[in-house]
């Protein structure tokens, strides 16, 4: 007898500023887990997660899919009036496996992670941890740093010193120079981080990024080409081919990002094998560093003078818009969209569930 398709719940949307782009990542994994023999393998439904936290059910989240946007208040009548989650809709317990598809902030750091754990389903994915020190990039600075591994140079600030900033702004033009990037801690997409090469610019950005997160981290310019790889698997991880991220502006900011045009990627990245296997390492480390298994974009800075080779982030939810690397990483190694998303879910179901409290060093 053909076994009956498993039923998986995709979760999109989310209190967070990433809202637009995870609506546009769940368009694009819910057509694979429809395709080819993954529409044998799958029962699919998604529910819809709107900017206040209420969960929707597969009706609200097929519209909003089908329209590309955001849900109008308009759209979602009999909208509970106290924000946050108020429970699950019609058919949320009936999902076998979870695939977050969120970007940011109560999605990608943990916390939808700890409620699919207390449910005891499987999810795809990070556990808690990895997710919440993926997310936090103090956290995540901390943790590479205890591993040894090479990061330009960075500085934790906290929003309070800002009250009185002038011995903060002190430290960072002694630690760091110009230029210098101001990143809040917990947000992704480039979102909040501004670029400074003077003081007033620098307390500008420490204002700016303040606003997002009271939790920051400034780091040191470099003069550097950026790239990145793909990490797929639990206790035993594969990295992808090498990519680059090319782009005419200043800076790879959110617009750059996400604006058509304006940047381009190159796959596979035009370095010396060397130089590719020495990152596809460096990759697997960095997930180990945080305990990120299931799927994590790795992203570099590449000193090709001096040959000099950091560590930026680590992604433990990337994107999957028309943009984005992680799935053209994958194609570029041979693996299609529709298999990607398939082995996501074999993962998922692991029976030992090894990447819920980490990935093993060995």
């Amino acid at each position: 007898m053909t076994p009956a398709p498993l039923h998986l719940g995709l979760v999109f949307g989310g209190v967070s500023g990433e809202h637009g782009i995870s609506i546009r990542s769940a368009n694009t994994v819910a057509a694979a887990l429809r395709r080819g023999a993954n529409a044998e393998r799958y029962r699919l439904s998604c529910f819809y997660i709107d900017r206040k936290g209420h969960w929707w059910p597969p009706t609200v989240a097929e519209a909003v899919l089908a329209k590309g946007s955001p849900a109008e208040p308009a759209d979602l009548a009999g909208a509970p009036s106290r924000p946050g989650f108020q429970g699950f809709p019609a058919g949320a317990l009936d999902v076998q496996v979870w695939v977050p598809v969120l970007h940011g902030p109560n999605g990608e750091d943990g916390t939808i992670q700890g409620l699919f754990a207390l449910m005891q389903v499987p999810f795809v994915g990070s556990g808690v941890l990895g997710s919440a020190v993926g997310m936090d990039k103090q956290a995540m600075k901390a943790a590479f740093a205890a591993a040894g591994l090479p990061q330009v140079a960075y500085a934790c600030v906290d929003a309070a010193e800002l009250q009185h900033p002038e011995p903060l702004l002190d430290r960072l033009e002694q630690q760091l120079g110009y230029p210098a990037f101001v990143k809040p801690a917990n947000l992704g997409s480039s979102v909040g981080i501004s670029k400074a090469t003077t003081r007033a610019e620098l307390l500008a950005g420490l204002i700016e990024a303040a606003r997002h997160d009271p939790r920051l981290v400034v780091e040191q310019g470099v003069t550097a080409r950026e790239l990145e790889c793909a990490v797929l698997g639990n206790r035993q991880l594969k990295a992808s081919v090498l990519g680059e991220i090319r782009f005419d502006a200043d800076w790879y900011d959110y617009t750059t990002k996400y604006s058509e045009g304006l940047s381009h990627t190159v796959i596979p990245a035009d370095v010396p094998a060397s130089l590719a296997e020495r990152a596809r390492q460096l990759a697997i480390a960095a997930c180990r560093a945080v305990g990120a298994a299931g799927l994590a974009r790795v992203d570099f800075f590449y000193e090709q003078a001096t040959d000099q080779l950091w560590l930026n982030e680590i992604n433990t939810l990337p994107g999957f818009t028309s943009q984005s690397m992680y799935p053209m990483l994958w194609e570029a190694s041979g693996l299609p969209l529709e298999e990607l998303v398939h082995e996501l879910v074999e993962l998922a179901q692991e029976s030992d569930a090894p990447h819920r409290g980490g990935v093993d060093a060995a």
